[in-house]
């Protein structure tokens, strides 16, 4: 059971997870417009002029900027549902305490930072990387 943190930090933490939710649905309304993302893909490629190819690329970067925004989404969702759970704040992977700091950045953060970065390494070495 974790006890490192406090009710006065859950309650920070709480607070910046709301605040992230209710900028992402704020953004992810105004991208849209009050249209669903298939609907809004459409529009973006509908749209008059001469310049499709540039369209094109925009809805590309359009889609993948509402698409990481969504899985943040899902994430602090998910955050704010299991705030109140024994093990909120402790490494998915290793059970250790995620230190309060680490959680005031990212509230949302599964991992400590010895795992995530082992994680994010193994993640590296099984996708292909571009030549720099």
């Amino acid at each position: 059971m974790s006890t490192h943190l406090t009710p006065g930090q859950k309650a920070l933490l709480e607070s910046a997870l709301r605040l992230r939710q209710q900028d992402l649905d704020r953004r992810l309304a105004a991208q849209q417009g009050g249209l669903s993302r298939a609907e809004h893909a459409r529009d973006v490629l509908l749209q008059d002029g001469d310049d499709a190819p540039q369209r094109d690329a925009d809805r590309e970067v359009d889609l993948a900027l509402t698409d990481l925004e969504i899985v943040e989404l899902g994430r602090v969702s998910r955050a704010i549902e299991h705030l109140r759970d024994p093990d909120f704040g402790l490494c998915q992977d290793c059970s250790a305490q995620i230190p309060f700091d680490r959680l005031k950045l990212e509230p949302h953060a599964l991992r400590c930072v010895r795992c995530e970065t082992q994680r994010e390494s193994t993640d590296r070495g099984a996708a292909p990387r571009a030549a720099v």
